[in-house]
């Protein structure tokens, strides 16, 4: 660690707490200044009890065998769930549907960009063909060349 500065260890107990919160819907932003944790650590920690529950919210270093084995995906130990935390059966379900959320969300990003794309083309055709009916008004579009 660097100079000055004080390495902070949390125990399980106070990170299933935040994490709780986290569920009950707290932004994460919010919780890191309130805790003065980086936000970088929390997602850590969610993501981990997400994989292995209560045990895999393990302090700093090399895990232990038992901590990966807590970490791999498959059920956790009864009555650790947080908040929302779906049971085990189902979470094939949630990631499915969080997979095909996030497709879709893809898919309505990339026609934005084509309607406003053809939005544009379509106001351009329109200036040209209303400068072109004018009298005096040219039928083509402006040269390429400048």
């Amino acid at each position: 660690m660097s100079e000055g500065r004080q390495e902070r260890r949390f125990s399980r107990a106070y990170k299933v707490g935040v994490l709780s919160r986290m569920a009950a819907g707290e932004t994460v932003s919010a919780l890191s200044v309130e805790l003065g944790i980086p936000r970088k650590y929390l997602y850590q920690w969610r993501e981990r009890f997400r994989l292995g529950g209560e045990a895999a919210l393990r302090s700093r270093g090399r895990p232990t065998k038992a901590d990966m084995a807590a970490m791999r995906p498959g059920p956790a130990e009864p009555g650790t769930r947080v908040g929302s935390q779906p049971p085990p059966g189902r979470r094939d379900e949630l990631d499915l549907a969080r997979s095909r959320i996030a497709e879709l969300e893809r898919k309505i990003g990339r026609q934005e960009l084509e309607l406003d794309f053809f939005q544009q083309a379509l106001r351009r055709v329109e200036e040209v063909s209303r400068a072109s009916g004018k009298p005096g008004g040219t039928g083509s579009t402006r040269s390429s060349k400048r």
